[in-house]
């Protein structure tokens, strides 16, 4: 059906837009990331561009073509970070604020940074050992008061303060070395980025912009810093080196090249699109902005205005772009998703059949096009789908698509494997207990030491770290 909003409010509506997504389809579908719990969102055209950024930056930095993963945060704020090794988080935010590639890929760099120094791991085992110092200077200033108390009179008063200041001091001190630690981490970031950056020839403009864009939030309270600046300390020393560092590199003078530029354009335009009020989306590119990316912007806006037409006035919309890049892969699977989300499935698949056609690595796009064909519950298009969601999955770990994968083997029959497959998506979604529950189910009934009965044989025997 038509998703149509009314009073709702901005957030609300995000949120029944992304829910509308669901689990059947991979444009802009949300899923929570293992372990941190993160709202994420899946889409082929962004997650390539911002591959497209990362990559060079990674290959620089040692840390591989693969090892690293982009992760796209559900979030308005302008901020990304790194929890671990493995991955980089990006807010939606950072995405829709930055103006050019080279922000983005500055941001990236800076975080790459952070992984290369093993920031995070040294921060983890700082914090441990502060945290074990400022229970023994507690529990110093405990005995200290309890001493007092127990001598009584003016020795108790005296005492008793001294605790209190035990105990204030020493967390005090704590704290402040790890505020200094941080500082030291993000310009020890700042410095390695920009190698990787002068590595692959790219300016560190982006970069410079985005900290110089930050360096205000410096004097306001932590209630009122963006996520950036608070998770980022940044000192008035810490931009004067670093804007010596850009300015003095041979590449600071260079650009974005425009293909690039329009590819970084068109991901801000869906992501308006897709997550903004259409009223905001109006407001952002006017009628009167004839721009690709500001057709694609409106033509998503036209659809979620919801009321008669919409529709229409969408696929003529993308019609109109389609004849004018009719190899971009990505105007395809947005025409077909919108279909889906009106519930003309099967008008949807020459589209997003096209749209793999154009881009046969997409996996989320394959995940899409088997949804469409399930949906269908005709018994030809089975096989099809299982096929599409089994090679999906070769390369990507997505939960949506072992669902959709679980869907198809219980259609023909196999229960087992259709078990089998629901373990995995729970378990990819951090719920364990189910998890575990169709693993155990699946398991009795798979041949034993065969691939599929170890992956349950793992499930069940996972316990979660404490």
């Amino acid at each position: 059906m038509m998703v149509r909003f009314s009073s709702t409010s901005a957030s609300a509506r995000t949120a029944a837009r992304s829910a509308l997504c669901g689990l059947a389809l991979a444009t802009l579908a949300p899923a929570p990331a293992t372990a941190q719990n993160l709202p994420l969102i899946r889409d082929t055209e962004i997650e390539n561009l911002l591959n497209d950024y990362a990559r060079p930056i990674f290959r620089a930095a040692n840390l591989g073509t693969g090892r690293i993963k982009v992760r796209i945060v559900q979030n308005d704020a302008f901020n990304a970070f790194v929890l671990d090794g493995r991955n980089v988080f990006v807010h939606t935010g950072t995405l829709m604020q930055a103006e050019t590639p080279n922000e983005v890929i500055g941001v990236i760099a800076h975080e790459s940074g952070h992984i290369t120094g093993g920031h995070m791991a040294a921060l983890k085992a700082r914090i441990a050992q502060d945290q074990l110092k400022c229970t023994i200077a507690q529990v110093l200033g405990i005995g200290a008061m309890v001493a007092g108390g127990v001598m009584g009179g003016d020795s108790a008063r005296e005492l008793g303060g001294a605790g209190q200041g035990i105990m204030a001091g020493g967390c005090e001190i704590v704290m402040r070395g790890l505020l200094a630690e941080r500082r030291q981490q993000e310009s020890a970031a700042d410095q390695a980025g920009l190698s990787f950056l002068n590595a692959t020839k790219q300016s560190g403009r982006g970069m410079l912009a985005t900290f110089e864009r930050f360096a205000q939030q410096e004097y306001l309270s932590d209630a009122y810093k963006q996520a950036y600046a608070r998770s980022h300390p940044l000192s008035r020393d810490r931009l004067a080196r670093l804007r010596q560092l850009v300015e003095g590199s041979p590449y600071f003078p260079a650009r974005d090249p425009p293909q690039l530029q329009l590819r970084h354009d068109l991901m801000r335009a869906k992501l308006s699109g897709y997550m903004e009020p259409p009223q905001t989306v109006f407001n952002r590119y006017p009628p009167t902005d004839n721009t690709l990316p500001a057709r694609y912007a409106r033509a998503l806006g036209y659809f979620f205005q919801g009321g008669p037409g919409a529709l229409d006035k969408a696929l003529s919309e993308m019609d109109a772009l389609l004849r004018e890049r009719p190899q971009n892969p990505y105007f395809w699977e947005v025409k077909g998703d919108l279909l889906m989300r009106t519930g003309k499935t099967r008008e949807a698949i020459p589209f997003l059949r096209q749209a793999l056609k154009l881009e046969p690595t997409a996996t989320l796009i394959n995940v899409q096009l088997a949804t469409a064909l399930l949906s269908l519950e005709d018994p030809n298009t089975l096989a099809e789908a299982i096929d599409l969601l089994r090679k999906s999955l070769v390369v990507d770990d997505n939960p949506n698509a072992y669902l959709q994968l679980a869907n198809a083997y219980y259609k023909v029959g196999k229960q087992a494997e259709a078990e089998a497959m629901m373990a995995q998506a729970y378990f990819l979604k951090s719920d364990i207990k189910q998890a575990q529950i169709f693993a155990k189910r699946a398991q009795s009934k798979l041949r034993t030491g065969s691939p599929e009965w170890l992956k349950n044989d793992d499930i069940i025997n996972y316990k979660p770290e404490t």
